[in-house]
């Protein structure tokens, strides 16, 4: 298998259409020894479970998995967004780009005003020119023909239950409504909210019935029917036609969209291989060299209570950003210096900007070899997203990250699906100094994205973590960090989650209020750090191999759940730290 560091050529993966035609397979006697799902809602898991103990495989309680959360967990993803997939088979790991597409009528100016200056990102988001292609039904669809087991069909009838016959309102969804759902349109609205207007209670039962009918078409017809025909004139309609910021997309532009195999992202760290998702994300390659920029340091040695690991932590995170702001973008538009961001050379230059007794006075993207030349351009990104993983009896893996990007994306639905606003995820102003920015929007092309889905390999070949996260530009820092906890401190996955995170993108580093960092302040101060605290919407999801069983691992932050094919929930606990704020 070629990775992305021993070669840019494409994967050559065949795309087929989904396995409804193969020959169902039958069902197992009992059900299966082993398997697990986890995931940002219990519900959402319990699908997956469900389809693992019918005989399905990893790929296939992915799926099921993600059309549940479509259902209960709207604010986050669904089929009206996209998603990044990491899979481990037989054959290897493997990596699918389901990322939305801008339009291709889509300019550089895509949003600026009528005045001829851009907007701001949040002017940006609400209505129809914020919303990407939808790429995450033709990831499944990808996905399913090259590791589905099961009938394309069956792996739709636990969110069409949960969107028939209703599901409870809980506090997550509750929330995102209340403080961020000012945007949403009149029929998600009326959904949600009861005659008066406000909120429906907790335990409240939710039905979208327009929901479960869309399922059920795409189900019984296949993603083609979201592609093509009335479907796809609906959504196009929706957009072209929103009251704010109506878009230019066509129908053509939905039935064009294919999913991409590419190159799986893999490096070492410390005897480790670590895999993760390449271009057109951006995450797996920042968090990738978070890692390498630390190997040299001995974080087991400083410990996860060190004011001076995570110091480190914070230093080798502004460097990797630095330079993913400067560089990543989609690999099909613009030139992205991989190999040269990986070069032994280059991350020990890099590297060695860290000193472990003092903060950099300021911090510039390198210059990696093979470099074109570019200008870094400010970055905005909101919390939002879910992720899950999933394991079946033969031992493959399915780590997925999926998204409408903010709560509620673009506000608009088609169906009782929220639509995306990923084309914010662009860097709304295409030129700075008189240079182009690598993010700039045009047509066809894929946002860059924070999304790092990842499996991690123990020195014996096999796989020892899979983890992915959610929370905007935090995702790559999270993961990182969980990659740490779980390597360098010997935490369980369940651990490494739970505990704080310091996120330090740029010159000031924010530490995770109620959790244990909170007293490494004044350590970190003392080297050099500019350190506010505050709280962060934080959502991970993890299984990890232990001692020959599968062990599963969810963010305490957020509603989640680990659950295996016996039904047995993994107890979610912290590590010594008090609440954090919830997962948007």
């Amino acid at each position: 298998m070629k990775h992305w560091l021993l070669s840019m050529a494409a994967l050559t993966l065949p795309f087929a259409a989904p396995a409804e035609a193969r020959q169902p397979a039958k069902a197992p006697t009992k059900a299966p020894a082993e398997g697990m799902v986890s995931a940002a809602d219990p519900r959402a898991a319990a699908a997956g479970v469900e389809i693992l103990r019918a005989g399905g495989s990893a790929t296939d309680a992915a799926i099921a998995t993600m059309l549940a959360l479509n259902v209960v967990e709207p604010q986050s993803s669904g089929i009206g967004g996209g998603s990044y997939w990491v899979r481990h088979d037989a054959r290897g790991t493997n990596t699918i780009d389901a990322r939305e597409t801008a339009p291709m009528a889509a300019t550089p100016d895509w949003f600026y005003g009528s005045d001829g200056r851009p907007l701001s990102h949040a002017d940006a988001v609400p209505g129809g020119r914020s919303v990407g292609v939808p790429g995450a039904l033709r990831g499944m669809a990808l996905a399913h023909a090259q590791g589905g087991k099961l009938p394309w069909a069956r792996l739709f009838q636990p969110a069409i239950r949960l969107a028939r016959d209703g599901f409870q309102l809980t506090p997550r969804l509750q929330t995102a409504l209340t403080r961020y759902g000012g945007h949403v349109d009149a029929a998600t609205r009326a959904r949600l909210t009861g005659p008066d207007g406000q909120v429906l209670p907790l335990g409240s039962t939710i039905r979208n019935a327009e929901q479960a009918a869309l399922l059920e078409r795409i189900a019984r017809l296949g993603p083609d029917s979201f592609y093509i025909g009335p479907q796809a004139q609906k959504l196009v309609t929706t957009v072209n036609t929103a009251q704010r910021n109506p878009s230019k997309m066509t129908t053509g532009d939905l039935a064009s969209y294919a999913a991409k195999p590419r190159p799986p992202l893999c490096a070492t760290y410390r005897g480790y291989r670590v895999c993760s998702m390449g271009p057109s994300s951006g995450g797996g390659s920042t968090m990738l060299s978070i890692l390498k920029l630390l190997e040299r340091f001995d974080m087991a040695k400083l410990g996860k209570d060190s004011p001076q690991a995570w110091h480190l932590f914070a230093e080798a995170s502004r460097l990797a950003y630095a330079d993913r702001d400067m560089y990543l973008g989609d690999p099909d538009y613009v030139r992205v210096p991989i190999k040269g961001l990986f070069d032994p050379a280059y991350i020990a230059s890099r590297s060695a900007l860290i000193s472990p007794d003092r903060t950099m006075a300021s911090v510039s993207p390198g210059t990696p070899p093979d470099a074109p030349p570019r200008v870094r351009a400010p970055v905005s990104e909101v919390p939002g997203t879910t992720d899950l993983v999933t394991v079946d009896a033969a031992g493959n893996v399915a780590e997925v990250t999926t998204t409408v990007e903010g709560s509620f994306g673009s506000g608009l639905s088609v169906d009782g699906t929220m639509l995306n606003n990923e084309l914010t995820d662009f860097d709304i102003v295409p030129v700075k100094d008189g240079d182009l920015v690598a993010n700039r929007v045009q047509g066809g092309k894929r946002p860059r994205s924070s999304m790092s889905p990842t499996i991690v390999y123990g020195p014996d070949g096999k796989v020892r973590l899979a983890v992915g996260a959610a929370g905007g530009s935090t995702i790559i820092a999270q993961v990182a960090k969980a990659i740490i906890g779980v390597i360098d401190w010997k935490l369980s996955a369940q651990d490494a989650i739970a505990q704080g995170l310091l996120f330090a993108p740029y010159k000031v580093a924010t530490v995770e209020q109620g959790t244990a960092l909170e007293a490494l302040v004044p350590g970190l101060q003392a080297l050099g750090e500019t350190v506010v605290v505050a709280p962060m919407g934080l959502k991970a999801n993890a299984i990890e191999r232990v001692g020959g069983r599968w062990v599963g691992a969810a963010d305490p932050r957020s509603e989640g759940a680990a659950i295996d094919v016996t039904g047995r929930t993994t107890a979610i606990r912290r590590v010594g730290d008090k609440p954090g704020r919830p997962a948007e």
